[in-house]
This record gives structure tokens, sequence and C-alpha cells, in this order.
């Protein structure tokens, strides 16, 4: 078998960048910049006011002093005159501050009466003032490439007049389930069949990663059928099959792949769950074959599959930190291999604690209901106490209390 760890090595050195694509700015929302994007102009493209208030000079506008308002200048007006000397203009937020004056004086600090603006509270120089420049210099860099765009570069991005953006591509996930046991969903459930669970949750994996997906259907456990939906998935940019991965006598996964030209570059990982696991590649395109036991699929796809599309979609960091946590309970495994058990983290003290989410027994989907992370436990190891520091993986969008 291979490592946890030189799996992943083989995986990731086989995952390549996905090629770009000018996207509409709200579309680029989680995608990866393919392009260092500059500013064009400054920001504040001029000096405005940060205040609904007046604008004045330091040198008039002593405690108790009146001036006479001789303007009024909204958000998205301009100043037709200089501030005289000895008056002040009434100014509104976001509007560009006149020619004269170096203080902007909030209403709530003065009274305004006949015309006349009385100052309660001195105003220091440059108060209120944003001046030109001074978030964002024309010409700076603002987003490098290789940057994760969230909302906040949205707003900036926009603010910069950017309506596109070039970014790495979403890699198509084809997802294919075998088995003649499976039952697609909204369809009669005869005896003794089951609903495929695999194909809409890995789907909403690839989703949660940021890439797409396509789905293929179900194969049943014959190779004629087997062999043409997986051509189907080798179409697109990546193909994920559960099931038919094993040493069974209809486990004929690795076998069709290798008929349709894939080249195999790992199978079996020391881990628990989800030793069986295949990998390959052809054409640049990368085959996951996963098994067919729901919770191995998706702990698989979290560990091995998930870095792969991140690094395709741009990303620089793929694999997931990892957490500590104390363990709240003894826990027990066989020897020989990484044992990724399902547990159940409660912050306290700046600190995670950590329970079993439940019967770690790879037919209980259940447990992933209560999990929230995937404790990383060695392979050397076959015990582990009550108050021992363990290492944990968190589980994507998974709350901790």
């Amino acid at each position: 078998m291979t490592s946890f760890e030189e799996a992943r090595e083989i995986i990731l050195a086989n995952a390549t960048l996905m090629e770009t694509e000018q996207v509409q700015l709200l579309a680029s929302l989680g995608r990866v910049t393919a392009e260092t994007v500059t500013a064009p102009y400054n920001l504040p493209p001029f000096d405005n006011s940060a205040m609904d208030g007046y604008a004045v000079r330091v040198a008039d506008a002593s405690k108790s002093a009146s001036l006479p308002i001789k303007g009024y200048i909204p958000a998205g007006g301009f100043a037709t005159t200089k501030l005289v000397p000895g008056s002040a203009i009434k100014i509104m937020t976001g509007a560009p501050v006149p020619e004269g004056s170096d203080a902007i004086v909030p209403f709530e600090e003065a009274t305004e009466a006949d015309g006349m603006v009385r100052i309660e509270v001195p105003p220091h120089s440059g108060q209120h003032v944003r001046r030109v420049g001074e978030d964002i210099k024309q010409g700076a860099t603002v987003l490098p490439a290789g940057t994760v765009i969230r909302v906040s570069e949205i707003s900036v991005l926009a603010s910069l007049g950017r309506s596109t953006i070039r970014v790495y591509r979403k890699p198509v996930v084809a997802i294919l389930a075998t088995g003649d046991e499976l039952v697609e969903l909204g369809q009669p459930l005869p005896e003794g069949r089951l609903f495929n669970s695999n194909s809409p949750g890995l789907a909403a994996a690839v989703l949660e990663a940021g890439a797409t997906y396509k789905m293929i259907g179900i194969a049943r456990d014959e190779r004629e059928h087997l062999r043409q939906l997986l051509a189907v998935g080798l179409q697109a940019d990546v193909l994920v099959t559960a099931a038919g991965v094993s040493v069974g006598d209809r486990d004929f996964v690795r076998e069709v792949l290798a008929e349709l030209g894939v080249k195999q570059l790992l199978w079996k990982v020391e881990i628990k769950p989800g030793k069986s696991v295949a990998f390959g590649s052809k054409d640049g395109k990368l085959v996951f074959a996963l098994p067919g036991n729901p919770v191995s699929a998706i702990v698989t796809f979290e560990e091995l599959v998930r870095p792969a599309l991140l690094k395709m979609m741009g990303h620089q960091q793929l694999v997931k930190p990892i957490e500590k946590a104390i363990l709240q309970e003894e826990m027990r495994k066989k020897a020989g291999r990484i044992f990724f058990s399902r547990v159940r983290l409660v912050r306290a003290d700046g600190k995670y604690l950590a329970w079993s989410a439940g019967n770690q027994d790879t037919g209980r989907l259940q447990t992933m209901l209560q999990a929230n992370a995937l404790a990383l436990l060695p392979a050397d190891r076959t015990s582990f106490a009550a108050g021992e520091e363990i290492d944990v993986h968190l589980l994507s969008n998974a709350p901790i209390a």
C-alpha cells in the first residue's frame, strides 16, 4: 500500500492548473485571480468629506465662532467656487472638499440658524477629510495573481471600476456511482436495493470545493455498461467513481479504466476508512476511484480529491491546516494505517475539546452528521488517552459550538 503522505504527493504532482477565463465580477466570488490587478487611478480620486457637516478653515473655526454659510455641496456635486475665508460651506459625506477648506465640522459639533453656523467643537487640520489616494495609490498592486476573491476583493474591484476579472476555470468533475443495488433518487425503492447517496454527496463536496460537477449516472456491475459510462466521464476534467474498486467478483472499475487508457498511479492507501482508493490519469485528466461506502467516499474526497481540485483552480492553501484538540475520552484503533476518526469538537477557553462522533464503523453514515472534524490518528499507535492532544482537520462549513 501507498502511505497517505506519498499518495497525496502523487496526486498533487499530477494536478495541473486549469486554463484561465474572464468572468463577470460577481461570478468571481471564491475564485482565484489569474492576473495582477493594479489601480488605474487614486482611491479616493479626490479629497472628499467623511462626514455630513461644514467645510471650514481651521483658522476661522475657533470655539463659538459664527460663520456665514456660503454654499452647499451634495454627494456627487462639486464646489463651484473656493471657500471664502471667514465662511463655511455645507457639505455631505462623499462630496468633494472645496478649495480653501482644510477641515470638516460635523453637524453634531455645530449649530445652524439663519444662514449662520456656530462652531461648538473646534476642528483640527485635516479633520474628516479623505485625501486623494490615501486608500490606494494609482499604479499600486491591489490584488496579486493567486488571490482568492472574497467579498472584500469584490468591493475593492468594483471601487476601481472593474466589471470583469480573469480567473482560473473551474474543473468539471464527472461523478459515477457503480452497483446493481443502487437506485436513483425519486425512483421506487425495490426490496434489497439502496438509494444512490454517493453521487449527491460527492457532487455537494465538489461544489463546496469550488468546482462544478456532471452526473454520469449509475453503472451496472457489467463491463460494457461500465465502459460506456466511464468513457463519458473521461471527457470531463476529473472523473470520480464510487464503488467497484476493491477485489470483489464484480469490482471492474480499475480493469476497465486501464482498458480505456487510464494509467493507474496508485491503488490502496494506508488510511482508514478508504484503503481501496485508486488514482490515475489519462491525457492530463485525473481519475479517482473511491470506495463505495458513503463514509469512505466522503473521507477520501476530503483528504485526497479536494486538495487536487484546489490546486487546479489556483489555490495556494491546498490542505486544511492541522489544529490541535484535547481528547475527552479514550480512543482505540488497529495499528498499520492512519485512522481518520470522526469527532465532535467544542471550543472552550481558547482550545478545541474532542469527543468521538459515535460508532466509527464505515457503514455508520449518521456519524458524519455529528462530526465537525476528522482526527488524524497515527498509523503506529493503537490507543489514545483522555486528556491527550491530537491532530484534527476541521470539516468544511461544520459548526463548532
